[in-house]
């Protein structure tokens, strides 16, 4: 992968923001993308959506901060602080999502501040994120800001209708997303079983790139999917393109899953501190 620049001591280091739910557990949510943005070297800004009840097994409960409160985290950093690239993660209802694209619209978010729309539907034990009348919201408000939309397998099922089961119906997925409105689509594949790799698939409506990477066998990769769309929005803050952001993303992610570790009952996380034993971005 092209490395990041390394931040200047004293100088403020590119600036980016997540729009996501808090994880107890501190496996995935803002806690996995701060996790990514710190070794990253960017400077993560939060507007917590949610406030789930969670561990290494699964989540048991979730607390919706208000609507108004969400858009307002939002103005407020991005009023001041300023920030380079943006993402979603957990929006757990209709009148959030609503919110949310609003406030993207109202500050540039989607437009001259590159968004990576990350459509958390569920978490990776089957526990719903998200109620139904949100996914409209979704597809009708949100996706259409999107710079990058990055749905796993399951995401696109519920998005889309699409059963994605080989390459071929991948390929579908992808365009059925840029459909919606979303400039690039990225069908992860990880969960794809039919391939001894993991492929994912980048979309913009004309051209189709792949990136694979070898499955990494595991049980512990609870915060992938944060993981890859926080490396995502760090390099889209640096001014990387779609493209070069996705390759810095899936190089970054697949040695969080190498160097995921046990936490817990359940399913530990991907972890980011592999970055902590190399002198030098590789």
């Amino acid at each position: 992968m092209r490395p990041l620049p390394a931040p200047a001591p004293g100088i403020a280091p590119a600036r980016v923001l997540t729009i996501a739910g808090s994880d107890s557990g501190g496996g995935a949510g803002i806690q996995a993308d701060l996790r990514t943005f710190a070794l990253a070297g960017v400077h993560g800004c939060v507007a917590v959506t949610a406030v789930t009840v969670q561990n290494s097994v699964g989540v048991s409960g979730f607390h919706e901060v208000p609507a108004e409160t969400v858009a307002a985290q939002m103005h407020s950093v991005v009023g001041d602080i300023g920030v380079g690239a943006a993402k979603t993660g957990m929006l757990a209802s209709a009148a959030i999502i609503t919110s949310v694209a609003d406030a993207c619209t109202e500050l540039g978010i989607g437009d001259r501040i590159p968004l990576v729309v990350d459509p958390v539907a569920a978490s990776m034990h089957g526990d719903p994120l998200m109620t139904e009348d949100a996914m409209d919201a979704l597809r009708q408000r949100l996706i259409p800001l999107a710079t990058v939309v990055t749905p796993n397998l399951d995401e696109v099922r519920l998005l889309t209708g699409i059963d994605v089961v080989d390459e071929a119906t991948q390929r579908d997925a992808a365009k059925a997303l840029h459909a919606m409105g979303a400039r690039w689509a990225l069908v992860k594949g990880g969960h794809l079983r039919s391939s001894a790799q993991s492929p994912d698939l980048l979309h913009d409506g004309t051209d189709f790139l792949e990136y694979r990477t070898e499955r990494i066998p595991t049980g512990h990769d609870h915060g992938a999917g944060d993981t890859l769309a926080a490396a995502m929005v760090s390099a889209l803050a640096h001014g990387y393109s779609v493209p070069e952001a996705v390759a810095f993303a899936k190089d970054w992610v697949t040695r969080c899953v190498a160097a995921a570790y046990p936490l817990g009952a359940g399913h530990g996380p991907v972890s980011a501190f592999w970055r902590l034993s190399t002198a030098t971005d590789s």
